[in-house]
């Protein structure tokens, strides 16, 4: 990817923005699984490099960022799926102050949208998304 600006719709060169999160060198635990060597430090960025990540296809960073507890076994990719852009409406805590956290936003695709009001919640200190509401 080029320095052009970020697919979460911030301004800023997805290198120094989600791609810092998704495109870091990784070190590996002891049972060989990748840890990231940087992690969102709110929720509403965790929720932004997520929204990257679907529209980079990069399976690994979303199962790595999905709370244990809910995260399915592989993410399918629908191949016709286009995303065109990412607007966040509202935030509720999510902070490094909280250990939980509420993002709701529009993501839009060619054909439509999803709005959804997404759950994050800190494992051993990283911000986790744990499941969301489809709103209408």
């Amino acid at each position: 990817m080029t320095t052009r600006s970020c697919p979460c719709g911030l301004p800023e060169a997805y290198e120094k923005c989600c791609g810092r999160f998704l495109l870091q060198p990784r070190t590996r635990s002891a049972g060989g699984n990748p840890i990231a060597t940087a992690a969102a430090p709110t929720a509403e960025a965790l929720m932004r490099s997520r929204y990257s990540a679907f529209v980079q296809r990069d399976a690994g960073y979303l199962l790595r960022t999905w709370h244990p507890r809910t995260r399915p076994a592989r993410v399918d990719f629908d191949p016709g799926m286009r995303w065109t852009g990412l607007e966040v409406l509202d935030t509720t805590d999510g902070s490094a102050f909280h250990s939980t956290g509420t993002v709701t936003f529009r993501a839009s695709y060619r054909g439509g949208s999803l709005h959804e009001r997404s759950r994050f919640e800190r494992v051993d200190g990283a911000w986790m998304y744990v499941d969301g509401d489809i709103m209408e």
